[in-house]
């Protein structure tokens, strides 16, 4: 098993490096030069000259392989950063300085990633327990006219686009009804209430629009371990319809919604950007989102992805691992 779990972790760390060292390069080589808005915006005439000297300062000048090794090295062991006129000690983890604010990407980074994680752990607490609720009840009542509303119901919710859920929710709960007056991030250290409340509609909202997928293949899966002969022979010894339900047909059906929620909950990490964009949210997708205006900021979009692509990895680690355990056959592939 110790092979398994190091082959597991070579591979994902040159998942990693391959991800980080295409998106810099695709940012890096792409037609536009972060340089120039800013050489347009800091007042008076923006010549040749001048524009070199703020991409020397950017570091843009250096070849792409150059830059990529100062970069992660930086990760590894902080560097120092020299932009003209100023310098600074990046400490490691050093993502670089921001070309839009000038400060370490490293500090807005540890600022951004805990509404992010609080959202995507709420809204997975919501979407499983929402998602999981509706399979069990629908594959309880397979068949009947409850089977196919909650399922109807379901269909009708996912063909709703997320962005149109977030932007409906918050024009008609936040501000025509004042439901959730107060939604947005508010600093857990300080008022741990007020967080929740500022969190609870962007959750709700989340976890209800990825329940669908969940109710369908919780459904399935339990229609499916339901018809098998020990269920059967359970239900033929008298058991309750509910200890049936719950502690044998679904122990059996819950390995691989589990795979499929390990899965998922990295995805939600790394991608919760309507959410934070309409609620207002300042975390990493929101902040993304806005390094991609002028000026292009590199060293935060090589930051955010690359933190994307290892809530992702570590994801997908813990679920082969757990997997490994359940079913040595895997340990094989």
């Amino acid at each position: 098993m110790l092979g398994f779990i190091v082959r597991r972790l070579l591979s994902s760390l040159l998942v990693i490096g391959l991800a980080s060292f295409v998106v810099f390069a695709i940012f890096y080589l792409g037609p536009s030069n972060p340089a120039q808005p800013i050489c347009e915006g800091a007042g008076g005439r923006c010549t040749p000259e001048r524009l070199e000297a703020i991409e020397k300062q950017m570091g843009l000048d250096k070849p792409v392989v150059s830059a990529y090794g100062e970069f992660m090295g930086g990760i590894v062991k902080g560097r120092e950063i020299d932009f003209g006129a100023s310098k600074y000690d990046c400490d490691a983890p050093c993502f670089g300085i921001s070309f839009g604010t000038r400060t370490p990407v490293t500090d807005e980074l540890k600022e951004r990633i805990v509404p992010t994680v609080l959202i995507a752990v709420g809204g997975s607490i919501v979407f499983l327990v929402v998602g999981v609720g509706i399979g069990i009840a629908a594959a309880a009542r397979r068949g009947s006219a409850g089977d196919r509303l909650l399922v109807s119901g379901s269909l009708l919710v996912s063909s709703v686009p997320y962005y149109l859920v977030c932007l409906l929710a918050w024009i008609f709960l936040t501000l025509q009804t004042s439901m959730f007056p107060d939604t947005g991030y508010f600093p857990i250290t300080e008022d741990p209430l007020k967080t929740f409340g500022g969190l609870l509609l962007p959750c709700l909202v989340l976890g209800v629009a990825t329940s669908p997928s969940y109710a369908r293949y919780t459904r399935g899966q339990m229609v499916e371990t339901l018809g098998d002969d020990y269920i059967r022979t359970a239900t033929a010894k008298g058991l309750p319809r509910r200890t049936v339900l719950f502690r044998h047909a679904l122990r059996a059906a819950i390995v691989p919604i589990v795979t499929i929620f390990g899965l998922d909950f990295g995805a939600l990490l790394a991608g919760t950007i309507f959410t934070e964009t309409i609620f207002s949210i300042d975390g990493i997708g929101r902040w993304g989102l806005q390094a991609l205006q002028a000026p292009l900021d590199l060293p935060v979009l090589t930051a955010t992805v690359l933190v994307g692509a290892l809530f992702i990895v570590l994801s997908n680690l813990i679920v082969d691992v757990v997997y490994g355990f359940l079913d040595p056959r895997v340990r094989l592939g």
